[in-house]
């Protein structure tokens, strides 16, 4: 691997295991969702996440490194945290929140790298495609945990009917 390929793996590298723990929250999202249309969402953009980090680990084989495999530890442990926290809560709106933050760290991720000036206009260009992909949908999440928390306060007793 070349110094000048160096720097753009090791950017790659962190977009894919940011994504790898995008797909990885997704999956766990969509087993513990009791609606069949969340359930349904949810897979599919773990399925979208999935492929958006074999497309980078595509580019960074291509670039004579070696790909990661893994999501991080930290994402594991606030999964956990937010399986039990749900668990305890049954709060599917608490489940959507802990999806979208972990969302806005994948957007934030890759907003840096495409404003990383030491890349390659090719790895830009493949970061870019791939942001394009994981920036469509962003505004779905949101609007869905803001319906569940308004239908969550129309529900308690101190909300006046």
């Amino acid at each position: 691997m070349s110094n000048a390929n160096r720097h753009d793996i090791h950017v790659l590298n962190n977009l894919i295991q940011t994504s790898i723990d995008s797909a990885d929250g997704y999956r766990e999202a969509s087993t513990e969702a009791d609606n069949p249309r969340r359930r349904d969402l949810f897979g599919r953009r773990s399925f979208e996440r999935r492929q958006v980090a074999e497309e980078l680990q595509s580019t960074v084989r291509a670039l004579g490194g070696d790909p990661t495999a893994d999501g991080s530890i930290l994402a594991k442990a606030q999964r956990a945290f937010a399986d039990v926290k749900h668990a305890l809560m049954r709060d599917d709106a608490g489940m959507i929140g802990a999806v979208e933050t972990a969302e806005e760290t994948l957007r934030a991720r890759f907003e840096k790298a495409l404003e990383d000036s030491q890349i390659s206009a090719t790895t830009r260009e493949t970061i870019r495609r791939a942001w394009t992909r994981v920036d469509s949908g962003g505004d779905e999440l949101h609007g869905l945990r803001h319906s569940l928390e308004g239908r969550r306060d129309a529900d308690s007793r101190l909300y006046p009917h």
